[in-house]
């Protein structure tokens, strides 16, 4: 057992952790309808500011920055069960995701809207097709943001996520 905790964490170390996830998780640009049921006055919908947070009625400023939205409805319901409703109940739809961008060998680089379950691919079909220079067997998306930023290799069947800048080289021959 200890040897299977051990690989476990070898693996999730030597992958990047959390940065090289393929899971949503919340951050700024994005745009939320957070709901608490029977509590319209405290429902609406909600940009994530530049911190990583919504300020919400009530309650004020709260971080969802990488959170999922099922751990941001958990936390939203923590803070207001603490002292402000009984037995709070929180949905939160994801209105506008971030978008992504493209780089380098397509026709039309550029800021895309981001759709649930792209990949490189439909990236690419976005920005208008390969050139004839790019090399398409060496795809690179850049995740997460300045300050943790890493590149993950990747093909045409990568998953996408909100954010990522994907960049389609060049080749020499």
């Amino acid at each position: 057992m200890k040897n299977i905790i051990l690989t476990a964490i070898l693996l999730f170390a030597v992958s990047g952790g959390v940065h090289a996830q393929t899971v949503y998780t919340i951050d700024s640009g994005d745009k939320l309808r957070i709901t608490v049921f029977d509590e319209e006055s405290l429902s609406g919908d909600f940009s994530v500011g530049a911190d990583g947070s919504v300020t919400l009625p009530l309650i004020g400023t709260v971080t969802l920055r990488d959170l999922t939205p099922q751990a941001a409805q958990q936390t939203i319901a923590n803070v207001l069960a603490d002292g402000y409703l009984r037995h709070p109940v929180v949905s939160i739809d994801v209105l506008h995701f971030r978008p992504v961008y493209i780089i380098g060998e397509v026709n039309e680089p550029g800021e895309y809207g981001y759709a649930s379950g792209m990949n490189v691919l439909n990236a690419v079909a976005l920005g208008g097709g390969y050139t004839y220079r790019a090399d398409q067997d060496d795809i690179i998306i850049m995740r997460g943001r300045d300050d943790n930023r890493v590149e993950i290799q990747a093909n045409e069947q990568s998953i996408v996520l909100p954010g990522d800048i994907i960049h389609i080289t060049e080749r020499y021959f």
